[in-house]
């Protein structure tokens, strides 16, 4: 199989050509075997892809993770590793962040104190990994298990992101459709009927109505819509409105909820304790990946039995938020002195649950869009057909 690579010398110089390989391990292997150390490998299939993909913030702190990581486990010193990432980057505001991070180090700063000084990018979760390998003189080690952290989140986000690409066209499309046919094709029947005369059916009056009314106010229903998502989305910026909103979601989509939850707190958690971060500041950092302030807010308990010597397993089974095989889990890691592996072993297998938990809500939730569009799309034409067939028994 053929890859595309990208790499760099020992003295720096970067060097891009192809390689065949039987995957994507033994490609890098090979690069090594050849003296130079491999940043990027892929097929150029998926290179190609990369090129049209907008690149967001996310993507440029994933890719420079990856490579950062790789350069520093060569034994290419910070500095140096940095100066051939601020060459390389093909975004322009990531290769101005570099380049002030390497600025930043030359003149005496820390990598992390680097890093906090553009809270747009790294977030405080990845400032605070970086800290704790630095004390501990395992930055590599660190900037690798950030890599996975990174490349795992992103999978879970695309994983829901194309699970949700369906019941939005279904949406979408079906909306258009019924607008349409209320605005262009009723008014035209409605031409029909007046010419003809005669009583219609109650339905298609009240269809009419209803069109007619859109037709002629439409400008008031989009200032209406507009108006109560502006509300809505100022309602949820107050920490009140987003736990009451949170509060719903959790009632709605429960399973689902806990289990992206669990699987985010779980693995950020693991994370950190295996970087060497101490459990309290982990605790914290983890509760920020949390997005539902309801399931954060039971974290600040979990951090108070912390400090008073009950673990993290007790506190969270109070809280009656977590799912119980989590907690049985958290609970044995504890005991067993493997708490960060076993948080890492629950983040692994409610990823997989929380893929099958989508699929079934996902699946619920087509047949129930499919069936509403369908009965009032079905109505709309009942309604027309009802007034066609009363033509007949009008008098000519």
């Amino acid at each position: 199989m053929i890859f595309s690579y990208r790499a760099t010398t020992m003295e720096g110089t970067i060097v891009e050509g192809v390689i065949d390989a039987a995957d994507e391990k033994a490609a890098i292997e090979r690069l090594k075997n050849t003296g130079v150390i491999p940043l990027n490998v892929a097929a150029p299939k998926e290179d190609i892809k990369k090129r049209f993909t907008l690149r967001s913030a996310k993507g440029d702190l994933l890719t420079f993770t990856t490579e950062l990581s790789a350069l520093l486990s060569s034994g290419v010193p910070i500095d140096r590793s940095l100066n051939i990432l601020s060459g390389i980057s093909e975004s322009k505001e990531m290769k101005s962040i570099i380049q002030s991070i390497l600025k930043s180090i030359r003149e005496g700063s820390s990598f992390s104190d680097a890093l906090q000084r553009h809270p747009e990018v790294f977030p405080k979760i990845y400032i605070n990994m970086i800290r704790a390998g630095e004390a501990g003189g395992v930055l590599d080690v660190v900037l690798d298990k950030l890599n996975e952290f990174l490349e795992s989140r992103k999978e879970l986000k695309e994983h829901v992101f194309s699970a949700m690409i369906y019941p939005t066209i279904l949406i979408v499309t079906g909306g258009i459709s019924v607008i349409v046919l209320l605005t262009y094709v009723l008014p035209k029947f409605t031409v029909l009927f007046a010419e003809l005369g005669g009583s219609l059916p109650l339905p298609t009056q009240i269809l009419l109505t209803f069109s007619n009314n859109l037709k002629s106010y439409w400008w008031i229903v989009l200032s209406l819509f507009i108006t109560g998502w502006f509300i809505f989305k100022h309602s949820i910026k107050s920490d009140t409105g987003r736990y009451k909103w949170d509060s719903f979601k959790l009632k709605l989509m429960g399973d689902v909820v806990r289990k992206l939850e669990t699987a985010r707190f779980c693995r950020t958690l693991g994370t950190l304790l295996k970087s060497g971060v101490p459990l309290l500041q982990a605790l914290n950092n983890a509760k920020d990946v949390i997005n539902n302030q309801v399931i954060a807010s039971v974290i600040d308990d979990v951090s108070k039995g912390a400090k008073e010597g009950k673990g993290i397993a007790t506190p969270l089974s109070s809280t009656n938020v977590f799912p119980p095989l989590a907690l049985s889990m958290i609970k044995v890691g504890e005991e067993t002195g493997q708490l960060d592996t076993m948080l890492m072993k629950v983040a692994s297998t409610y990823e997989k649950s929380l893929k099958e938990a989508i699929k079934r809500f996902i699946s619920l939730l087509e047949p129930v869009m499919i069936l509403t569009m369908g009965l009032i799309i079905g109505f709309i034409v009942v309604s027309m057909l009802m007034a066609i067939f009363s033509i007949t028994a009008l008098p000519f």
